[in-house]
């Protein structure tokens, strides 16, 4: 008997994750691809095409080609789900079956263009998961119950906010707003308070290394600062700068009040009974940018419901996609 291979991919605007049926998660690299501008070669995937991230010649380019958690460029990314597959299931790529997650509000053309993408790279069947799905399974929510949870998924190009009762989604936002979004508005201070010129690896860097969602500046407070090297906007030297972590909090607020919005708006939508559920048990933080230090602090306060950060937020959705694809029959109803 012939078993085909089940495979559970988080495709995401910063990492793709690809979990292997009977295996566990065998893959977790970046969400970027190389490509040559003249052959239209495809050079690097993952880990290699991130080092050359702002750093290639005029005809490579290295680019993300996932957009706020939706498809931007087509061709690249089917390339790219066909190299994960191949490095994943060590080159026996036998149509296997795939179950990969997309956000909660996707339409039918980023629907479909998922699901062609996955075809092109040699799958027989493709499911889709929405995102905040995945993530309660992955975070250990029992959401077939009828009681409400709230999960923010907080990822690269998207939070993803929804309220889940008895397996599907009560109500749900996407805010295209999330990690690249911070990097972006760092990047922007950098270079309007300081005259600085970086790029986005060093602004994930500072964001990862000073990045703090609320500060409480009480006297004696000990800031954290980072060295950052760049280039002088007005003399276009190299120069390196000083900067601590209060500018960086500050160059945050904005994208983080953009999420806290959709948060608020979604309580807003939310019947009063799974409101009560919600007040009960918290608000749950999945994905990547949940890890930036005190946004679960931040929300908690401006909210006033306790909030948490699960345990690895990153593998969250993948877990979830894993367990989903793991136990098919079950999980058809929350599936597309």
């Amino acid at each position: 008997m012939f078993f085909r291979k089940k495979v559970g991919i988080d495709l995401g605007t910063a990492n793709t994750l690809v979990y292997v049926a009977g295996v566990g998660i065998v893959l977790n690299e970046p969400t970027v691809v190389a490509y040559s501008l003249e052959t239209k070669q495809i050079l690097a995937v993952g880990d290699d095409a991130k080092e050359m991230l702002g750093r290639t010649p005029g005809s490579i380019i290295a680019s993300r080609p996932m957009k706020e958690g939706v498809i931007a460029d087509y061709r690249t990314t089917a390339a790219m789900i066909t190299y994960f597959l191949k490095k994943s299931l060590k080159g026996h790529v036998f149509w296997p079956e795939i179950m990969i997650s997309i956000p909660g509000g996707a339409s039918q053309v980023e629907k479909r263009a998922v699901v062609a993408a996955c075809k092109q790279a040699g799958a027989a069947d493709v499911y889709l998961i929405e995102e905040p799905l995945a993530a309660a399974i992955g975070a250990k929510i029992p959401i077939s119950q009828a009681s409400g949870h709230m999960i923010v998924n907080l990822g690269g190009g998207t939070a993803e906010i929804a309220v889940i009762s008895l397996g599907q989604l009560v109500a749900y936002k996407t805010v295209r707003v999330a990690g690249t979004k911070f990097d972006e508005a760092i990047i922007h201070t950098l270079r309007k308070k300081h005259g600085l010129i970086i790029g986005e690896r060093t602004a994930e860097q500072i964001k990862i290394n000073i990045g703090n969602a609320l500060i409480d500046q009480k006297p004696g407070m000990v800031e954290r600062t980072y060295e950052v090297k760049g280039r002088d906007f007005q003399t276009g030297l190299p120069k390196i700068l000083i900067i601590g972590e209060i500018s960086i909090n500050e160059a945050l607020q904005k994208p983080l009040k953009s999420i806290l919005e959709g948060i608020k708006e979604v309580l807003s939508l939310t019947p009063p009974e799974l409101a009560a559920d919600i007040v009960d048990k918290g608000i749950v933080l999945s994905g990547g940018t949940a890890l930036l230090t005190n946004i679960d602090r931040y929300i908690t306060y401006y909210t006033n419901v306790s909030s948490f950060v699960v345990e690895e937020p990153l593998y969250c959705v993948i877990r979830g996609v894993g367990m989903a694809i793991e136990n098919l029959q079950s999980f058809k109803e929350a599936i597309r």
